[in-house]
């Protein structure tokens, strides 16, 4: 069975069609991309009834043909991961399956985003695994919104290396970083730091696989 993709960037397709190559080769892939639903959702704070009823048909689109669909946005994600029952098919939250690996891994969480939207989604969700595990954390929030500039532009090695010299400034002290969007995936094999830095595309794809 195939595999559906939401994403609202572009950019995010060409990505996740190269890491369900590699963790499933072959498998095919439906991909549909929607820009406005991340705009309007970081313009209203959230998503209302409103951008609901158009996160269910994009993601109904993205499920034609699919078992599973990843939403690629973590901003989004926390409620589309809701709407599995409306969509017909389970739906994957991008960022769940790194969430689960941070708190296996440490108690004091670096959450880096160049977007100030995702951070609270991602807070909340590590929050939650870690009581489902029974963890204290403590969370360090950290927002470059200099680096969106430059994803905004189409500038992805200059955004890699802001983030990647941001993380390497981080307190010693910290045991995990988690890069709390899709599109910062190619600046963890750019830091230096001793702490994992985790990013999300590689262990959705491979939880969406064994849903598949």
């Amino acid at each position: 069975m195939s595999i559906g993709f939401l994403h609202t960037a572009d950019v995010h397709t060409g990505t996740f069609t190269g890491l369900l190559d590699e963790v499933s080769p072959g498998r095919p892939s439906n991909h549909v991309v929607d820009e406005s639903l991340l705009a309007d959702a970081r313009e209203r704070g959230g998503v209302d009834d409103e951008l609901t009823e158009r996160l269910i048909a994009r993601l109904k689109e993205a499920a034609n043909g699919a078992s599973v669909v990843v939403c690629t946005c973590s901003t989004i994600s926390g409620p589309a991961e809701q709407l599995s029952s409306a969509v017909g098919v389970h739906v994957v939250r991008v960022d769940r399956p790194m969430a689960e690996l941070a708190v296996d891994s440490g108690t004091r969480i670096a959450v880096v985003a160049a977007l100030l939207s995702t951070i609270a989604p991602t807070v909340e969700l590590l929050t939650e695994v870690a009581k489902l595990k029974g963890r204290t954390l403590t969370l360090d929030e950290v927002v470059l919104a200099d680096a969106w500039n430059l994803f905004e532009c189409g500038e992805m090695a200059g955004y890699a290396s802001a983030i990647a010299e941001a993380v390497d400034s981080l307190d010693p002290a910290i045991e995990v970083v988690v890069l709390a969007q899709a599109s910062m995936a190619g600046a963890a094999s750019l830091c230096k730091t001793t702490a994992p830095v985790l990013s999300s595309p590689r262990s959705a794809v491979e939880a969406a696989v064994a849903l598949a």
